[in-house]
């Protein structure tokens, strides 16, 4: 099965590479050098998901249970005891490679005494987070053999409510019908929400019929982002689209993950690099004197979905719902 190059906002092989201009911050021009950068974001959906031991192959076979037994009252002391059936069938894990190689030239780290590997690998990491975020949550230049995203199973499974059903956001996500309830209908309990940035105006904005903040005491002190006790996450890595999805909220015990290959970095020296497009050779490390970062790293996810006894209908039995933008007229 052929591999999956998920392309990087760091991979632009045409122009594409870390020269002077790129690394300018990074080389010392006075006597004070000092970089203020972000702390990465690493993947929201990794931080709520159950992970699995790592693969020991591509594929990984999950039997999931796919009926209930059945117990019968025995009618007096002699009567006959039924027989009931109890059946699994199996689910897949497969192992996907994301990967990204970054030139850059001797000479530009000669003449910089920072780290600026030390700088790169990190903003690597929060890349594959971005990457594996969006591929489980929306579908987003997913492998063919990863599931769809948790927000069009969800859609397909009728587990979604647009802004503005109820009388008000707090009923769209607490009450009857809404984003909460539609996973307790499915037998599974919220044990989490992953929202856009800007669902933390909407719920600061919420007040009760005093006029009073809901989710905030005073304005002194920091807001805790809970709903129904379970804690929220506002991913900074911009996997959230907030045009398809304002609020996922879910049993996310349930998405499973396994990592084949754990994120590995080589330097290369001696290769040649390739545009995938068409072949052409963009880079020659030894003849250019230049260096590439590669990093690799296979993973897959899934969500097993087993029966319950709740919602025995997997056409409708989903541990996801999805607050979604209003409809437009």
């Amino acid at each position: 099965m052929g591999k999956y190059r998920l392309k990087l906002n760091l991979q632009t092989f045409s122009t594409n590479i870390i020269n002077r201009t790129d690394a300018e911050a990074l080389i010392p021009v006075e006597v004070a050098n000092e970089i203020i950068q972000g702390v990465p974001q690493q993947s929201a959906v990794m931080q709520l998901a159950t992970r699995l031991p790592n693969m020991t192959a591509k594929q990984k076979r999950m039997p999931v249970l796919n009926s209930l037994p059945m117990a019968y009252f025995v009618n007096g002391d002699t009567g006959t005891k039924q027989t009931t059936k109890v059946d699994w069938k199996n689910k897949y894990l497969e192992a996907e490679e994301i990967a990204v190689i970054v030139p850059i030239p001797e000479a530009v780290l000669d003449d910089s005494d920072y780290d600026i590997w030390g700088q790169v690998r990190p903003r690597i990491e929060a890349a594959f987070g971005e990457v594996f975020d969006a591929a489980v949550l929306y579908g987003t230049n997913k492998p063919s053999t990863w599931p769809d995203g948790i927000v069009t199973q969800a859609t397909a499974k009728g587990k979604g409510v647009a802004l503005g059903t109820g009388a008000d956001l707090y009923d769209d996500i607490m009450a009857e019908g809404g984003v909460i309830d539609l996973v307790e209908q499915s037998g599974f309990m919220v044990n989490g929400h992953v929202a856009a940035m800007g669902m933390r105006a909407k719920l600061r904005g919420l007040r009760d019929a005093d006029g009073q903040p809901i989710f905030k005491a005073t304005m002194q002190e920091g807001t805790r982002y809970q709903l129904d006790g379970e804690p929220m996450i506002f991913p900074q890595n911009g996997s959230v689209d907030p045009t398809k999805s304002l609020l996922i909220a879910g049993d996310w015990r349930q998405l499973v993950y396994s990592i084949r290959q754990d994120m590995t970095y080589k330097i290369l020296t001696e290769a040649v690099i390739q545009d995938p497009a068409t072949g052409d050779i963009v880079y020659n490390l030894a003849q250019q004197d230049m260096v590439a970062l590669r990093c690799v790293m296979r993973l897959a996810w899934q969500i097993p979905n087993p029966i319950n006894q709740l919602d025995r209908n997997e056409a409708t039995r989903f541990m996801f719902s999805v607050l979604t933008p209003p409809v437009t007229p």
